[in-house]
């Protein structure tokens, strides 16, 4: 080897657990390669162990985020946004490295996440009077309707969509905007992007262990999320086999499980930021109070 060669120092881009940064407990990795199958680095293979302790950490931190007024999750999830604004460069260059889509396709992407980062900031404290209500009831009562946080929802990217990024956070996104915690499964082709996101979140003011990001096989991960009865709520992307597994053990815990087809549209913001989705995330709370005669 001469002077002028060296090795590159490939990066192991770790697992994103309670605000921190741990290796997976196994000690396993993955390979990384781009759109040439050249090794640019290396992913942390998530264990059962490392799910266990992401959902632990997203359930001790549900109560302080979900207690949180919904003008302050607003304010965080709209910081979000402003971080990946200034990083935007970077999280187009990390679309690029695995897909192989142009330049001009990522940075379309990337403005699209952002976009929908904002709108889902602003809807924080607006949903409950969509999803809420005031219901007409018999006697001298007053009856109100009133969505509430379901608890711990994993979201899961199942399948190697193309929108990497967008899908991502349509997927993380509404959970959040609801109050719940989050542990997201990341796709092992293209996850570049969402773990960025995972490196941003501390500087956005996201509290440890509201979103938690981890990187594995979806496949050996599936039936341990699916049999895991502090998870509430499961968001996926997946092909058959891997849905399958989910809804199989929805019945352990009467868990919510919302299966998205593996051609699911990302790019459709009419659909991905109507206030209807978030109905999947909360359970609803009816009160019943007397009124004045």
């Amino acid at each position: 080897m001469s002077d002028h060669e060296r090795l590159a120092v490939l990066k192991t881009w770790k697992l994103f657990i309670k605000g921190s940064f741990p290796r997976s407990e196994s000690g396993r990795t993955l390979p990384l390669l781009n759109k040439e199958g050249g090794l640019v680095a290396h992913l942390s293979h998530a264990s059962r162990k490392d799910l266990r302790e992401a959902v632990e950490a997203a359930r001790g931190a549900f109560p302080g985020w979900s207690g949180s007024t919904a003008y302050l999750r607003s304010q965080i999830i709209y910081r979000l946004a402003e971080m990946l604004e200034g990083r935007r460069a970077e999280l187009a260059d990390a679309l690029r490295c695995t897909s192989g889509v142009s330049k001009k396709k990522a940075d379309t992407e990337v403005s699209a996440s952002i976009d929908r980062t904002v709108s889902w900031a602003g809807w924080c404290d607006k949903f409950p009077m969509v999803l809420g209500s005031r219901n007409p009831v018999a006697g001298p009562y007053h009856n109100f309707s009133m969505p509430e946080p379901s608890g711990v929802c994993v979201a899961v990217q199942g399948v190697a969509d193309q929108h990497s990024l967008l899908g991502f956070m349509s997927l993380v996104l509404p959970p959040l905007c609801t109050g719940n915690a989050v542990v997201a499964v990341a796709h092992t082709e293209h996850p570049l992007a969402a773990l960025l996101v995972a490196e941003i979140a501390p500087t956005a003011d996201i509290p440890p262990g509201v979103l938690n990001v981890i990187t594995g096989d979806a496949k050996e991960l599936a039936g341990w999320i699916a049999s895991h009865r502090d998870v509430d709520s499961v968001h996926a992307i997946a092909d058959e086999s891997i849905a399958a597994t989910l809804r199989a053990g929805a019945a352990e815990n009467l868990k919510r499980v919302q299966i998205l087809s593996k051609d699911e549209d990302f790019s459709d913001t009419d659909r991905w930021t109507n206030p209807r989705r978030l109905a999947a995330f909360v359970e609803t709370k009816t009160v019943w109070h007397p009124s004045a005669t």
